[in-house]
């Protein structure tokens, strides 16, 4: 199993989170729901990254998010699915552009309350990040996996 280096972003709209529902065969996450994000290429910083993402996965550009930031860190270690470094971001849509559901061949986007994010089927240590995100508040935290059971939850930094 190898290091993973990611991105993740949640893209406000009013009090709304993008999430996409992952349905591609083989991803570990299939059935999940998840922000925008993927794999940092060789060469690439996480704010690229997370730019290049939201692009591939929805079509938005840049100049349609009024701010985009870094909120924190995650190390999320698995026996089953190795360890990955996550960089955490937040972002606000300044735009109506109507946003395909079916735009990325990863899954099917959705726009979800983020009071009713908790309620998804998502990674368990996700609604602890969610906590975080509903107040904007910078966290760096290691999640530790046993299958998909959160077995350890420990915050750093």
């Amino acid at each position: 199993m190898k290091f993973q280096r990611t991105t993740l972003c949640y893209i406000s709209r009013g009090n709304d989170w993008l999430f996409i529902r992952k349905v591609r065969k083989g991803d570990q996450n299939i059935g999940k729901y998840l922000g925008i994000g993927g794999h940092i290429e060789d060469g690439e910083t996480p704010d690229e990254c997370i730019v290049r993402e939201i692009e591939e996965e929805t079509g938005l550009k840049k100049s349609d998010l009024s701010s985009i930031y870094k909120v924190g860190n995650i190390l999320f270690e698995s026996d089953k699915y190795g360890k990955e470094e996550m960089h955490v971001y937040l972002a606000e849509l300044n735009t109506d552009k109507p946003i395909d559901p079916n735009y990325c061949d990863e899954g099917e986007l959705v726009w979800i309350s983020k009071d009713k994010a908790d309620d998804l089927p998502v990674w368990e240590g996700d609604k602890i990040m969610f906590s975080h995100l509903r107040k904007k508040e910078p966290f760096n935290m290691r999640l530790k996996y046993v299958g998909e059971t959160l077995v350890e939850t420990e915050y750093f930094g």
